[in-house]
């Protein structure tokens, strides 16, 4: 019987989803954690999320609502007066960052962690290739890894996995599809929930590592 639990943040996104994926070939029981925080694409995000679940016969599952991030605001994520940059990825860290958005979702995933006795947190962040997002950083991580098991019970001791932090999206394109993950249930982009816009960073970032890999996204794109 497998005891090797790991809990795995899944957004319903392609990195994240391909996290997963690696997780279970590393012959982890998964636990996967999803969080609806006010965002955008919320229900379509959810969707991915449940219909990924079930791709990986997912029996364990955490729907986690976060509702004050909306409050917080600072983000066009969250507050739908400001509008989502279009115009290409630029440098800099961009008005879709939620502030220290993962950082927060990696505390909460630990908890769940710590309660079902997992010993590693499975995260989808990538720095090469992200949109320079503070808090999607091989330093934050290890940061935040030592301050987790600084502030959790001694008998925690938790690894948080970051499998694509060192990879451009045209290489995790390529790892997902050799590992048949169905990338046509993954969502990623900021703005719309029918049909991608094609033009918010995210959507700009992914059709990238798709046109570099030689291959076609299977999401419905505005013409």
């Amino acid at each position: 019987m497998n005891n090797k639990k790991a809990v795995c943040i899944l957004s319903g996104g392609m990195d994240s989803t391909l996290a997963s994926y690696i997780a279970k070939n590393e012959g982890y029981d998964i636990i996967a954690v999803h969080f609806n925080y006010g965002q955008r694409t919320e229900k379509r995000e959810l969707q991915a999320f449940r219909n990924i679940c079930e791709d990986l016969e997912i029996k364990e599952k955490y729907e986690i609502n976060i509702p004050f991030f909306s409050q917080i605001g600072a983000s066009a994520l969250t507050d739908k007066t400001i509008d989502v940059p279009t115009e290409g990825v630029k440098p800099g860290v961009p008005i879709t960052y939620v502030p220290f958005r993962n950082g927060i979702f990696l505390s909460i995933a630990s908890a769940i962690a710590e309660k079902e006795e997992a010993q590693a947190l499975f995260i989808g962040v990538v720095e090469e290739d992200s949109s320079g997002y503070p808090d999607c950083t091989d330093s934050f991580i290890s940061k935040m890894t030592n301050a987790i098991n600084e502030g959790t019970k001694e008998s925690t001791k938790l690894e948080i996995k970051t499998p694509l932090v060192k990879l451009m999206k045209s290489d995790i394109v390529k790892e997902a599809i050799k590992l048949n993950v169905p990338l046509e249930h993954t969502w990623s982009c900021y703005k719309e929930e029918e049909e991608a816009c094609g033009v918010c960073d995210s959507c700009r970032l992914r059709l990238n590592g798709f046109k570099e890999a030689n291959t076609t996204d299977p999401i419905p794109y505005k013409a």
